[in-house]
């Protein structure tokens, strides 16, 4: 379980880095700010289960 966790943080530090490279004013409507940053939040989370489960399994 230990090496679950810091897998869990490290990639969502990386996918949060990732997707703040892209401009996401283009996908979204002007002065949507704040849902801009609960996409980004969103798809990191879930980008972060994604390769921390593959991470896993190449392990194991």
């Amino acid at each position: 379980m230990g090496i679950d966790i810091y897998l869990y943080v490290f990639f969502t530090l990386l996918s949060i880095f990732i997707f703040n490279g892209v401009n996401w004013e283009k996908f979204m409507k002007s002065g949507k700010v704040i849902e801009a940053k609960l996409l980004v939040l969103t798809l990191s989370f879930g980008l972060s289960y994604l390769l921390t489960n593959f991470a896993l399994a190449f392990i194991n």
